[in-house]
């Protein structure tokens, strides 16, 4: 089979296995810039080491630090001067588009097909439909939830698609849905992680978003059963039953010094999300506040330089104040909160902290792609390893989903 054309990083003079060794040292180098969480840890050790680089975090406004999360490559530039390595974070993360930029309404179901789809799945489906054009063997798709991505490529051109699914609901939904609009799909209730399950014969695995150890899981039982073609984007790095994670190539194994993240660490690769609403991100910026108020207010009542994990609260208490989100989380944390507490003193702390750990955590992010690619990458050398040829690139804009990065494997021998 013939590859799509596009630009590739498989390439003599630079290898999947060279690119993951180069964003494996990297990490492994600034492990004490990234590996802090800001909301936990006030000072982290590394403003010790680069004062310069501290202060100048300190200078940034609100709208510096949002246009540069906007922008690392420019965040980079200018966090180089500090820490010359950081100037490699453009190089590090350069990948090729694997589909036009208007591939995602062009390759789409048309709107009044996509019953049950929101519309940002619809066109992460279409685009990514066009990056792996043609389709040339019979279609799984792996966790297919309703199958939005099985009848997109059925729409596409493939000639037969199957899905596996474990929420016999959306089965049951999905087929519906297939048999309405004459689809040549067919979902199946499967576990996918069980040890009976029957891999299909000469099929293109397919997953558009599948979990941690589920689009893992996809790369081994697709490799061992020799199947011809895989194509899958990744999400959600951290859902594994590893702890801490262990790279899937033998030669991303063997290197040293190798990252061996845990699960909690793997979770920044998936913090960027596509920008919320006003309305949101006013109600995420206030409750921010309230909890690192709250977590200044319980270090000092502790005589505890520590972090206090707070659980999630009751969406009723967006609606309230502070101090009413304080005696909420004191409550389950068994706190005796004094009375007569200064409340606007401590909202003041926490909404100081919150531009700090923000200003932190823009330094933190430079480390996010890097992460998700350290990931990806090994998976392109896991299946070179067991016979494939490789594609690894963009799908969609970051606009459309952060989660854009399309591992497209062929075997070859």
């Amino acid at each position: 089979m013939t590859l799509p054309p596009a630009a590739s990083l498989h390439q003599p003079a630079r290898s999947f296995y060279s690119h993951w060794q180069q964003v494996n040292d990297w990490l492994v180098r600034h492990q004490e810039l990234w590996q802090p969480a800001p909301f936990r840890e006030p000072e982290p050790a590394w403003c010790e080491r680069y004062p310069e680089l501290a202060h100048w975090l300190g200078t940034l406004t609100v709208d510096a630090c949002e246009a540069f999360e906007e922008n690392l490559a420019a965040f980079a530039v200018e966090a180089a001067r500090f820490v010359p390595n950081l100037a490699d974070y453009s190089a590090l993360v350069e990948l090729p588009e694997l589909s036009p930029p208007d591939s995602g309404a062009r390759s789409a179901l048309p709107e009044l097909q996509a019953v049950d789809m929101p519309g940002r799945k619809r066109l992460q489906a279409g685009a990514f439909a066009a990056a792996v054009l043609p389709l040339e063997q019979p279609v799984l798709d792996w966790c297919c939830g309703k199958g939005h991505l099985a009848r997109t490529l059925a729409a596409r051109g493939a000639a037969r698609v199957q899905g596996f699914e474990w929420n016999d609901e959306l089965v049951q939904d999905g087929n519906r849905l297939a048999r309405h609009y004459g689809d040549p799909v067919q979902l199946h209730h499967q576990d996918v992680m069980a040890d009976s399950l029957n891999w299909p014969a000469g099929v293109h695995g397919v997953a558009l978003h599948a979990c941690g150890d589920l689009h893992r899981q996809l790369l081994k039982r697709g490799a061992a059963a020799g199947t011809p073609r895989l194509s899958f984007s990744p999400c959600c790095y951290h859902l594994t039953a590893q702890e801490p994670y262990q790279p899937l190539a033998q030669g991303s194994r063997n290197h040293a010094p190798a990252l061996r993240p845990g699960r909690n660490t793997l979770r920044l690769a998936v913090q960027e999300t596509v920008t919320a609403p006003a309305r949101v991100r006013e109600q995420t910026a206030r409750v921010t506040a309230w909890r690192l108020g709250f977590d200044a207010l319980q270090r000092h009542l502790r005589a505890v330089d520590g972090y206090l994990p707070v659980p999630s609260h009751p969406p009723s208490l967006n609606n309230g104040d502070f101090e009413g989100f304080c005696r909420w989380a004191a409550g389950k944390k068994q706190l005796e909160l004094p009375d007569n507490l200064d409340w606007q003193h401590w909202l003041a702390r926490g909404e100081q902290r919150a531009l700090q750990v923000q200003r932190h955590e823009l330094l933190r992010h430079l480390f996010r792609r890097p992460l998700e690619l350290w990931m990806v990458l090994d998976y392109a050398v896991f299946l070179e390893e067991q016979g494939y040829s490789v594609r690894l690139g963009r799908f969609c804009a970051r606009e459309l989903t952060p989660r854009n990065l399309l591992v497209d494997a062929v075997r070859v021998k």
